[in-house]
């Protein structure tokens, strides 16, 4: 018994028509009947192509702003219809059904609509009821009937039928079955997130989510875990919308790094001067901002060049050729940028591994987006930490306030815990990190670790004094005791940033006065877990 059917007859209606008339044109010359729509038939009648006008099948005219043109038995008993089932084709003759054979529909540009900001009863409009109900009812009958969704699977689709005689196999009907109703799934999906949006329920009874397959991985964090890559179609500056201009493909963990990287570096705008973010295993081990990007590259660096071997580099300014020629110093994994310049080019063309990626821009830290993660048996979803906190918003707690400089660097330091795996401790001085705390179950742990490491730091540069010495130090939630504070104190730090909020914050403060410390509260916490 063969899974072979033929392909007698199509109906197409797109809102897209890329690639429509090569499509019609090769469905036609293997005689084919075409049905369509609306402006769809327009287009292929405009090329010499003989149409059929659904309303020609349905005695219906289109209606209702073309609200109503598909939804009727003619249509969607061709399309159900099962052609092995006698009672199904008893039906079709009483009534004068024809099979329809092929479904090729791609649905109303909602998502593109959402993305133009366009209001709300523009969207609405946008919302496509036919091509949705058509398209589940062609891929629930996949047995006999084939759906096309994509424009890039009518190569595959002709390439189908030339090979078959004009006929389809039953696993390439079944894998367009799986695509037209993840197509319609993504659909829908992107319909009730702009509508809770739009109604402001940040908890809608039910939530879906969905994405496009941009990349198949070799494998996920480790090499028995399978993987891929999805764009959620946000078009959000960073790592799903940026350009790979030169080396390896991606992998799971570049991904992952990378991302945290831009998202950490789109923290300091490009007006307020160069700013680079060194990351490993998505903790920042060195940033910095500096008068050119060479130099903050360096300052970067040289927070925790051992750790920066083999990590993501992220820039806030066009990669210029002096930064390439200092990267290329040391083997670097990832390279993201929003631009590069030709000479830049030329200097990492020798590092072939060196994978460049550059964006259209920097991501915008304020933008309000959803931020989820599975757990057994469910998802977890919040807001994405899109806080901010300026100087106007710190309240000074102790006897001494922060100097100038030092209030510079607390809130540089506050923008980098924010990126950092709790607990997060930061050390900054004069613009950049020196000592990097991270993903600690104790708060004084994270204290003692980053000071260690820019003790060690310090003595690699042949330096007598660890880096710490005369930084101010950010702590991502309260210190619930004053041991931290005093650590951090030991390794040099002169003024602290963190939220407030302990039941001993009166004891912390009264040690930092005794420390002869300044230290500031935000009011609000980072936690990145």
């Amino acid at each position: 018994m063969t899974d072979l059917y033929p392909v007698r007859r199509a109906l197409l209606s797109v809102s897209d028509k890329t690639g429509l008339i090569d499509l019609a044109r090769e469905l036609a010359a293997m005689d084919i009947e075409l049905l369509s729509t609306g402006g769809t038939a327009k287009a292929m009648r405009a090329e010499g192509l003989t149409v059929k006008d659904v309303s020609e099948i349905t005695n219906f005219p289109e209606m209702m702003d073309g609200r109503v043109k598909t939804l009727h038995p003619n249509v969607h008993g061709g399309l159900l219809a099962l052609r092995d089932d006698e009672a199904h084709v008893a039906a079709m003759n009483q009534h004068g059904i024809e099979g329809i054979d092929l479904l090729v529909v791609n649905l109303y540009p909602f998502e593109e609509t959402v993305a133009k900001g366009a209001d709300y009863d523009t969207c609405i409009e946008n919302i496509d009821i036919g091509g949705p109900a058509m398209i589940r009812a062609a891929a629930k009958n996949h047995k006999f009937v084939n759906v096309v969704t994509d424009v890039e699977d009518y190569a595959t689709l002709i390439e189908e039928l030339k090979a078959n005689d004009g006929k389809t196999r039953l696993g390439y009907r079944k894998q367009l079955a799986l695509t037209a109703y993840a197509r319609t799934g993504a659909y829908d999906a992107a319909v009730s997130t702009w509508l809770a949006g739009a109604l402001e329920q940040t908890s809608p009874r039910r939530r879906a989510f969905a994405g496009t397959l941009a990349q198949n991985l070799r494998y996920g964090e480790n090499p028995h875990q399978r993987a891929a890559f999805y764009t959620d179609g946000s078009n959000r500056p960073g790592v799903a919308t940026a350009k790979q201009l030169q080396g390896k493909e991606l992998s799971y963990n570049n991904i992952n790094d990378t991302d945290a990287a831009f998202e950490l570096v789109s923290e300091f705008l490009p007006e307020n001067g160069p700013a680079c973010a060194i990351i490993k295993h998505a903790n920042p081990c060195g940033v910095a901002k500096a008068a050119t990007l060479k130099e903050a590259y360096q300052r970067a660096f040289d927070c925790d060049r051992t750790s920066a071997f083999g990590g993501i580099i992220a820039l806030n300014h066009r990669l210029d050729r002096e930064t390439a020629e200092e990267i290329s110093q040391i083997f670097t994994e990832v390279v993201i940028a929003p631009g590069v310049h030709d000479d830049a080019l030329d200097i990492f063309a020798k590092k072939k591994n060196l994978r460049l990626l550059v964006t259209p821009g920097l991501a915008n830290p304020a933008e309000a987006a959803l931020a989820y993660k599975q757990v057994s048996g469910g998802l977890l979803v919040q807001d994405k930490d899109n806080g901010f906190i300026s100087q106007d918003d710190l309240k000074v707690v102790t006897k001494r306030a922060p100097t100038e400089q030092e209030m510079k660097d607390l809130l540089f330091a506050w923008k980098v815990a924010k990126h950092v795996k709790s607990n997060a401790i930061v050390y900054v001085k004069d613009g950049a990190t020196v000592g990097v705390g991270a993903g600690q179950m104790s708060r004084v742990d994270s204290c003692r670790i980053a000071a260690r490491k820019s003790q060690d730091m310090a003595e690699a540069l042949g330096l007598t004094a660890p880096l710490t010495q005369g930084s101010v130090v950010a702590s991502d939630a309260f210190f619930p005791f004053a041991d931290g504070l005093l650590t951090a104190a030991e390794a040099g730090a002169t003024a602290v940033i963190q939220p407030g909020g302990s039941m001993r914050d009166d004891e912390v403060i009264k040690a930092a006065d005794e420390a002869g410390l300044a230290m500031v509260m935000t009011g609000m916490r980072h936690f990145r877990h």
